[in-house]
């Protein structure tokens, strides 16, 4: 958190530990201080995301059996982080929308007024280290965050702030999984959890490679996913095999896992790829070896997001090769009830929360 004999004050949601939504308390906090390699952004919109609400439950704790929307919070103390313990008290939000008000450094100045979207994943920090906005250090929701400059890209796009602040986290995810496991023109993929953030970010992303993309979905959302290009869509409560008529596929990015695992590695040609980034139906599996092994399986996580992934999906933005999904917005300090939308399993689309001002006094004010 920022110092505390910062005199400018803000608000923002902070989530005090493990827990409920208990944890989260909306309050004024000070604006975080501006280092020689930063920039001040003011927020406009911040998406929520599963990893918001992981981190709050402890979810990443290897003792967690359960799925993302049924997992119980851990006993207050438990490190669930998913590297470790995470720094409460913490300012989550893995995605930002804003506009730069302060450059810490005179070589950043001409980011001031810029629109800007801040990578979740900051991979060009000078320490070499990886950290994630909102997990590993304050995130965005709030008034303003700072972050190194290295980590914010300009954007022109007409799309609304809200919009675009549904892209970093689960666009950058979904390109970085199509990344590592070499999508490309005709490449057949198979996308489970097709209608989540970063399910319906694949599907767009690789159709924009030029694959041809099998969603699964519940049929409530099957137009909807009809509407972005895909051309064929499986029920996601039938027998896989059964309604792929034995067709496999070269690549299979998965976040549902749970249960489904085998099956979905069941639809994989020999030589084929496992992607995945997430367990929304639970993390623990059942894997045959001999599946693996006899047809020469590569199983691949990601987390971590290769260089050139956010500025792809900042360009697919630019060029309006994707298109925004959002299903609702809500003022920040009603944080509860946008994370209950998101957990919702009719939602489609993605949620944003947008800051209230303060007053001008005491307030930060924009450089203009």
């Amino acid at each position: 958190m920022t110092d505390a004999t910062h005199t400018r004050m803000m608000t923002a949601v902070v989530t005090t530990g493990i827990g409920g939504v208990e944890r989260l308390e909306h309050r004024r906090v000070p604006v975080p201080a501006v280092g020689p390699g930063d920039v001040l952004v003011r927020v406009a919109a911040a998406g929520v995301n599963n990893t918001d609400i992981n981190t709050r439950i402890g979810w990443y704790s290897s003792s967690v059996r359960d799925g993302t929307g049924s997992a119980a919070p851990l006993a207050d103390g438990e490190s669930g982080g998913y590297a470790g313990p995470s720094p409460f008290p913490l300012v989550q939000g893995a995605d930002c929308c804003g506009t730069v008000v302060e450059a810490g450094s005179a070589g950043s100045e001409q980011l001031l007024r810029q629109r800007v979207l801040v990578r979740s994943c900051m991979t060009g920090l000078a320490d070499g280290v990886v950290r994630w906005l909102g997990s590993d250090r304050d995130g965005a929701f709030a008034e303003y965050v700072a972050v190194p400059v290295s980590e914010v890209f300009p954007v022109a796009s007409g799309w609304s702030d809200a919009e675009l602040a549904t892209i970093p986290c689960s666009s950058g995810t979904a390109e970085n999984m199509l990344e590592r496991s070499g999508v490309g023109a005709g490449t057949r993929v198979l996308v489970t959890g097709a209608s989540g953030g970063v399910g319906s970010a694949a599907v767009q992303l690789a159709l924009r490679r030029g694959a041809r993309v099998i969603a699964v979905a519940s049929p409530a959302k099957h137009d909807r996913l009809r509407a972005l290009g895909v051309t064929e869509v499986i029920d996601r409560n039938v027998d896989l095999a059964e309604a792929m008529d034995g067709e496999r596929v070269d690549v299979a990015v998965d976040n549902v896992a749970g249960p489904g695992f085998g099956d979905v590695l069941g639809r994989l040609v020999p030589g084929g790829t496992y992607v995945t980034s997430g367990a929304i139906a639970g993390p623990v599996v059942e894997l045959d070896l001999r599946r693996l092994y006899l047809d020469d399986l590569r199983l691949i996580g990601t987390t971590t997001w290769d260089d050139g992934v956010f500025p792809q999906v900042v360009s697919a933005v630019e060029h309006d090769e994707i298109r925004p999904l959002l299903a609702a917005t809500f003022p920040l300090d009603d944080i509860v009830a946008a994370q209950e939308a998101f957990q919702d399993p009719g939602r489609f689309g993605n949620i944003a929360l947008v800051p209230r001002r303060l007053p001008s006094r005491g307030r930060t004010r924009d450089r203009r």
